[in-house]
């Protein structure tokens, strides 16, 4: 008797539009008030991101800064007419630490309304610029939460210097007393220690095979479905080189970028994409649709999150 065949996991393509001089490992170097004068390469960073889609027959979720919209407002109409996802990247790339609730708020509503009124269609989704919901800025969720978004993708359960909550669940969890979905990035559980396999610079520096193994392990072995993300200025090897920066972020910002845009086609070869919403909002897609938990002691130790996991 031949087994029934069973269908790859659809995973979560991410695209956070934003440009190279926003950064946060140039944020030391390049002041918000000079952005205007660096010579702006997002708009055709996007395309070509849009074309290899195109190519390759995948739908992803583009987050998108305010500020770039407003600059560029044709290009949000071309991506949601192309059958993405719109979701909002805040407006003006502000790490959350350095927020009152107050702005925080300003930006995230204005955000959703400008990308609404471009599109026409309703925006659900935001991701903190640098992943910056962490312990000390949980409070983001309750302010998403009001200001009409359903889910967040903003917490990656690693160690690291500009952002991570290793002590997070590593998949889809319900916030407590919002109901705000919170979708963290892709982590495996190696050694008793979660590793990066969400994209990003990571997706730059490990060999696609160490990759490609990790996300197969979270596909075939946890039966989850993975988020992946990365920027259109990943794709531009051309771009200007900043002067000033670091060893350690000339490093993490330029390595490898020629490898970025093969990397990504031989990807989505690999696997199943498709966009966030539809990999964990919608039941008649979701691979695994997001059950709420009772909230036990890793909820309250970061405050209040009751975690969730796949059902099945």
């Amino acid at each position: 008797m031949v087994p029934p065949r069973v269908e790859p996991i659809t995973n979560a393509m991410t695209v956070d539009v934003e440009d190279y001089f926003q950064v946060a490992a140039f944020e030391k170097c390049i002041q918000r008030e000079d952005w205007p004068r660096w010579p702006v390469r997002v708009e055709a960073n996007t395309r070509r991101v849009l074309e290899l889609f195109e190519r390759r027959g995948v739908q992803a979720t583009f987050f998108v800064l305010g500020w770039v919209a407003e600059r560029f407002p044709t290009l949000v109409r071309d991506i949601s007419a192309a059958g993405h996802e719109i979701a909002s990247h805040g407006f003006g790339h502000e790490r959350l630490t350095t927020l009152s609730p107050s702005d925080f708020r300003d930006g995230i509503v204005r955000t959703k309304h400008l990308l609404e009124d471009l599109t026409g269609t309703a925006v659900v989704g935001y991701r903190a610029p640098s992943y910056s919901i962490g312990p000390t800025t949980l409070w983001a969720h309750q302010e998403l939460r009001e200001a009409g978004y359903l889910y967040s993708s903003s917490i990656v359960p690693i160690h690291h210097d500009l952002y991570g909550m290793p002590g997070a669940p590593r998949f889809a969890f319900l916030v407590e007393g919002s109901g705000l979905l919170e979708i963290p990035v892709t982590t495996v559980r190696l050694w008793r220690r979660n590793w990066p396999c969400g994209g990003g610079g990571y997706f730059r520096l490990l060999p696609y095979a160490l990759f490609k193994r990790g996300l197969r392990r979270v596909n075939c072995r946890e039966q989850c479905s993975g988020v992946f993300y990365f920027h259109p200025w990943e794709v531009d090897p051309q771009q200007p080189r900043v002067p000033g920066v670091t060893l350690k972020n000339r490093v993490r910002h330029y390595l490898n970028l020629t490898r970025t845009a093969p990397r990504i086609e031989q990807l989505v070869r690999d696997f199943r994409f498709d966009r966030m919403d539809r990999v964990f909002l919608a039941p008649g897609h979701a691979d695994y649709p997001v059950v709420a938990l009772q909230s036990d002691e890793l909820g309250a130790r970061l405050g209040g999150i009751q975690h969730a996991r796949p059902s099945g």
